[in-house]
């Protein structure tokens, strides 16, 4: 198991191989359909609510039940990992494949893609703080801003390969 801090640098990044066994810990960000594209929209402007540079996104909600990853390649997902990814988010978290376009954009701006097991009392335990930082308006599925210890994860996209 190789362990992640956050903010992650690109050199960590070019480091990792496609079933690389990851721990990642820091700051994390949460975003999933309802709020992926307005962020994405306003880091192109650079108006992110947050820093970005370096940072995780784990595709999920935030409720009283825990997190879990949701299926990335949804369009309102996957369509916003290579803006998200050019201005600064390293690893994108979530399940399902992606497009060869979307894995070539990873590469292009040296991020990667982590899948991480469904089960939300493991990942839950992991997180030791959450806030919400952005669009509050969208509920569970706002963005929320997650200190963790030790989630798990695999490099699914990295370095113009992937699984």
């Amino acid at each position: 198991m190789k362990k992640i801090t956050t903010p992650i640098s690109n050199d960590e990044i070019a480091s990792l191989k496609v079933g690389d066994q990851i721990l990642i810990s820091g700051t994390m960000y949460t975003g999933r359909d309802a709020i992926l594209p307005k962020l994405a929209e306003l880091a192109n402007e650079n108006k992110s609510p947050v820093d970005l540079k370096g940072m995780a996104i784990m595709h999920t909600a935030v409720s009283d039940a825990g997190i879990a990853p949701t299926t990335s390649n949804k369009e309102e997902i996957e369509s916003t990992i290579p803006d998200l990814s050019k201005n600064g988010v390293k690893i994108h978290i979530g399940k399902g494949k992606l497009s060869k376009k979307t894995a070539d954009s990873l590469n292009k701006n040296n991020s990667i893609f982590v899948v991480t097991p469904p089960v939300a009392a493991l990942l839950t335990d992991k997180v030791l703080e959450k806030k919400c930082v952005a669009f509050e308006n969208e509920g569970i599925e706002s963005m929320f801003q997650l200190k963790v210890e030790n989630i798990p994860g695999i490099v699914a996209i990295a370095n113009g390969k992937s699984i």
